[in-house]
């Protein structure tokens, strides 16, 4: 399955809820669903800067795959970064690199955050493609 069409397929999920906060509690229950976070990946150096809520973001390529670790301190902010996860992990630096963002304007969440967090999306959505950008430009 492509990056677009997982991410179609999250939107089709958030569509099935009428209600805004039926849909929260879905973004919620993706980051619950999320691997724990070893507490010692969870660094300073692994925090995305700007977020009002501490997010950690590890990365690792293995087999020419991104792999992606998140946790946060807040619940919907934990959901947010699982969105993420859910269509990137395990992609390619490049399919990651070319991946449109422009979906969550689709999913409708930003117009109902508050503005701190509707910035947090934008900064998770920048550091995980930095990551690959990394990784992409390391196996050059």
């Amino acid at each position: 399955m492509t990056i677009a069409e997982k991410q179609e397929q999250l939107l089709e999920e958030l569509n099935l809820f009428q209600d805004w906060t039926e849909r929260y509690e879905y973004v919620i229950d993706l980051g619950r669903k999320l691997p724990a976070m070893p507490e010692e990946l969870q660094s300073d150096d692994r925090l995305i800067e700007g977020c009002q809520s501490q997010v950690w973001l590890d990365a690792r390529l293995e087999d020419g795959a991104v792999s992606y670790l998140a946790d946060s301190d807040s619940q919907i902010t934990k959901g947010m970064i699982a969105m993420f996860i859910r269509f990137l992990d395990g992609e390619s630096p490049d399919n990651i690199l070319t991946a449109d963002f422009a979906f969550i304007e689709r999913t409708g969440l930003k117009e109902h955050l508050a503005p701190t967090r509707a910035n947090a999306l934008n900064l998770m959505a920048t550091q995980m493609k930095q990551r690959a950008l990394e990784f992409a430009a390391s196996s050059d």
